[in-house]
């Protein structure tokens, strides 16, 4: 599986979204739509009404990061707008599996995402029923934040886990992700590349997109 890029749009521009729309279908993997609910997280972003804007148009993949608590009671109709890939936070649930397994019922890949305070070894017994694990670089709920240099051990430690017991899970990056860094974070083992402000912000998306790639 090549590296995906992921442009979050939560640092779109929301009075031209169509732009930043054409952007990552032109130029990205996937639409990473980050989801808030002002109570898991300190801050309220986006729900519906943004990703049933961007579905019809999306030519790319839909993967939404749930930072809400109570996810389960949403899944179902992200899964009938058309989102393929889902995460909820470890943080945010007393028991992960049964929800991941609720994901997969719908269609859609299953994440677990996790805060730069949760150890690692609190995510490693669930490998086995992720599609994907969600490695926050930064506290989820803000945009625009420095990158946490740990996550390259933690990301190289879930690795490890993953090959050695030949789960079937890629490894997604969320926070402060831009091309310093992309390539030494695909070195530990990330598959996808959130990247927010790098994107967006730039003058030129395009560029920085393709040199985030390997």
């Amino acid at each position: 599986m090549k590296v995906k890029i992921a442009p979050s749009m939560l640092a779109a521009d929301f009075l031209h979204l169509e732009k930043s729309v054409d952007i990552v279908n032109k130029y990205a993997d996937m639409f990473h739509l980050d989801v808030m609910d002002g109570s898991l997280v300190p801050n309220i972003s986006f729900g519906f009404p943004i990703v049933e804007a961007i579905a019809p148009v999306a030519k790319k993949m839909m993967d939404a990061h749930l930072m809400i608590v109570h996810p389960e009671r949403y899944i179902e109709r992200f899964s009938k707008v058309g989102v393929k890939m889902l995460s909820v936070h470890y943080e945010a649930v007393r028991d992960p599996e049964p929800i991941l397994g609720l994901i997969k019922s719908f269609g859609m890949k299953a994440g677990l995402a996790f805060n730069p305070d949760v150890p690692v070894e609190k995510i490693i017994p669930y490998l086995y029923a992720c599609d994907f694990v969600l490695v926050m670089s930064v506290y989820a709920g803000f945009g625009g934040q420095k990158f946490i240099e740990e996550t390259y051990d933690r990301i190289r430690t879930i690795k490890q886990a993953i090959d050695e017991n030949k789960f079937r899970c890629r490894i997604e990056v969320d926070g402060g992700v831009s091309p310093e860094n992309a390539h030494r974070l695909i070195e530990c083992g990330a598959d996808m590349l959130v990247a927010g402000s790098a994107v967006f912000k730039a003058e030129d998306p395009a560029a920085v997109i393709a040199a985030m790639r390997p």
